[in-house]
């Protein structure tokens, strides 16, 4: 606790001084340590602003920590986290993120991995007490209660989100928790934590899960370097609060009981203090990083091996029965896989039927998730960050915006934030797409454009039931979180015809020597059917799969386009900022493709407009073989002057 309150001094100082850029003080809730007492090998604590004590208490050094402070190399997340964040594989901290209560339901999925494994392992989760009223903490309370998973919920109260007062706010205040769960502990008081955390985690290791402490403490200090707590409190208050300093207190008890003495207590502090200093003098002068990019995805492409290269699926297999059977055989081969999402057991076996029959054959691995996304995605990182394979499924993507903090924030950033020591394996399952009659704005997305927008995150799309497996299959070996975009119109579709093969992830499915049309999803078979059209004109154009949005085959678009000359993007996702459009900005801003340019490239693409309930209203705003033609025409016309 001490070596903590040092290091906050000595960060307060440095910022100060203008040495260092960020501090987030812990003061005053360091007696939060004490949780860690009762902690065993294999069990996770998942961190928040404030745990800089925690840290300390589960091993990690002052030292590191003071790398951390000045974001060097071989700190924890090599300058990449947070000064005030911590994530360690070895000390067993799972990487923070800054999103208020974004931990919680990772440390749920995290207990949920550990109970279904029978490891024994629990999961601590610190939370502040104005973050309570973050959904995301009552979606990982109401999923740790509903399958009594070894988590325990530490809220440190300390009266104020930044400036402003909770007292009024707090879920404890205002009645909505479960007192049967819940105990109010002095968060000052070391020992009583310590005593309250042995007896709540002694109910996990049994299975009597969850708890939740919700321990009143101060924050001693203004909330960051950057924020003044003299603006909003009295110095009445501040001065009562310093007498609650939850390390005189400790100071106090343990002189009290003879276990220390006044002496003691000061070649204590001096050494501390001795030491801090020169951490932080070492840790200034340690090395920085020397390059941010890696560590977005994991190095290399994973890919499935097949036969020739070509996934073989039987003529009439339609696109849902053999993802169907591609499920069930991986459930088959690897038990770290597990499936959860909306209606996915049977008798319903998902509203597509992807799933039907594997709950039955799979119990405890395919399950009903609550309606809930976020619970969805926030279980699964924490899963796949703890060994897991899970192969979850969102209904429509279109229904994914509760989830995005999770999936943006959370999961595509782990193996980043972390610098590599960390990665989330997860497996998103998501119907999408038009073209089928009365979807809606809010059956009909693809949103590519967000999606792909997002580093760490791969993004597939198939277009066929041999893709669908083989890209399925891919996210499998991955180490990435990887999303399946799966188009609801073609799976009720039999396999189209082979195509020539790329060993760089795209598929020609129509080959031509004056354009190049690169499609995805829905729109392959628009820009065929396109082909088909203009070859009746004596056009030949080649037609690209890309199937692999993120990352994106662009050797396989060059190596077309340095053929054709000639570009043009289809898609179904609306034109601005799509990833149609980064297609084109790419070819037109490197100069080797530029200079392939026979014409300016054309974007087929759905206008900045929602997809209409109405069939013909919807047919009238997406791209059609017609349109696609017409484009193709356009560049064949208006070629540059080179």
């Amino acid at each position: 606790m001490a070596t903590s309150r040092e290091g906050d001094r000595r960060e307060g100082i440095l910022v100060r001084q203008g040495r260092g850029f960020l501090q987030v003080p812990g003061a005053g809730h360091e007696a939060l340590a004490a949780t860690c007492v009762p902690l065993l090998p294999g069990d996770w604590v998942f961190p928040y602003y404030r745990e800089r004590a925690v840290a300390l208490a589960r091993g990690v050094s002052n030292a590191e920590i003071a790398l951390n402070f000045f974001g060097k190399r071989d700190g924890l997340g090599a300058g990449r986290l947070m000064s005030s964040h911590f994530g360690s594989q070895k000390y067993g901290i799972f990487p923070s993120a800054t999103p208020t209560g974004i931990q919680c339901l990772p440390s749920a999925g995290m207990a949920w991995g550990a109970q279904k494994a029978g490891s024994g392992s629990i999961s601590v989760c610190f939370i502040g007490d104005a973050s309570t009223r973050q959904g995301e903490f009552y979606e990982a309370l109401c999923f740790a209660l509903q399958e009594k998973l070894p988590v325990l919920f530490v809220v440190a109260d300390n009266g104020y989100g930044i400036s402003t007062p909770t007292a009024k706010m707090t879920p404890w205040n205002i009645g909505a928790m479960n007192p049967s769960i819940c105990e109010r502990v002095d968060g000052r008081d070391a020992i009583a934590v310590a005593e309250a955390a042995q007896s709540a985690i002694a109910a996990l290791r049994v299975g009597d899960g969850p708890r939740l402490l919700w321990c009143e403490l101060d924050r001693l200090w203004s909330h960051t370097l950057s924020d003044d707590h003299r603006v909003y409190r009295s110095l009445e208050e501040i001065e009562e609060m310093a007498a609650r300093d939850p390390i005189s207190l400790l100071r106090d008890r343990l002189i009290e009981r003879g276990e220390l003495t006044s002496a003691q207590w000061k070649e204590d502090l001096a050494r501390i203090a001795e030491q801090v200093d020169t951490d932080y003098q070492d840790a200034e002068r340690a090395p920085l990083a020397s390059d941010a990019t890696t560590n977005v995805l994991a190095p290399g492409k994973a890919k499935a091996s097949s036969p020739n290269g070509v996934t073989r699926v039987r003529r009439e297999e339609t696109m849902v029965e053999a993802l169907g059977a591609e499920l069930r055989r991986a459930l088959n081969d690897d038990p770290r896989v597990l499936m959860f999402g909306e209606d996915i057991e049977d008798p319903k076996g998902g509203v597509f039927g992807l799933t039907r029959g594997l709950s039955s054959d799979f119990p405890g691995r395919v399950v009903n998730s609550p309606l809930a996304e976020a619970t969805i995605i926030g279980a699964g990182v924490g899963l796949a960050a703890t060994g897991w394979k899970p192969v979850f499924e969102i209904q429509f993507i279109d229904f994914l915006a509760p989830a995005f903090n999770q999936l943006v924030n959370q999961a595509a950033t782990l193996r980043w934030r972390s610098n590599g020591e960390f990665s989330c394996p997860l497996i998103l399952l998501a119907p999408c797409g038009a073209y089928l009659p009365a979807g809606g704005p809010w059956h009909s997305q693809t949103g590519e454009g967000w999606w792909t927008h997002t580093p760490g995150l791969r993004v597939v799309v198939p277009s066929t039931p041999e893709c669908a497996v083989e890209l399925f299959r891919d996210a499998l070996n991955a180490d990435d979180p990887t999303l399946l975009l799966l188009p609801k119109r073609l799976f009720r579709r039999a396999a189209m015809p082979l195509s020539l093969h790329s060993e760089t992830g795209a598929l020609l499915r129509n080959t031509g020597k004056d354009a190049t049309i690169v499609s995805w999803g829905n729109t392959v078979e628009i820009s065929l059917e396109a082909a088909d059209l203009l070859a009746r004109e004596g056009i030949e154009v080649e037609v690209l799969d890309l199937r692999y949005l993120v990352p994106c085959d662009w050797a396989s678009i060059e190596t077309s386009l340095n053929k054709t000359g000639r570009l043009i993007v289809v898609q179904e996702d609306n034109a601005t900022a799509s990833f149609g459009a980064t297609i084109i900005t790419h070819v037109t801003s490197e100069m080797r493709l530029w200079d392939l340019l026979a014409a300016p490239p054309q974007l087929v693409t759905r206008p900045d407009v929602n997809v209409p309930f109405h069939p013909k209203l919807e047919e009238s705003v997406l791209p059609d073989a017609s349109r696609v033609a017409d484009a193709v025409r356009l560049t064949m016309r208006h070629s540059l002057s080179l």
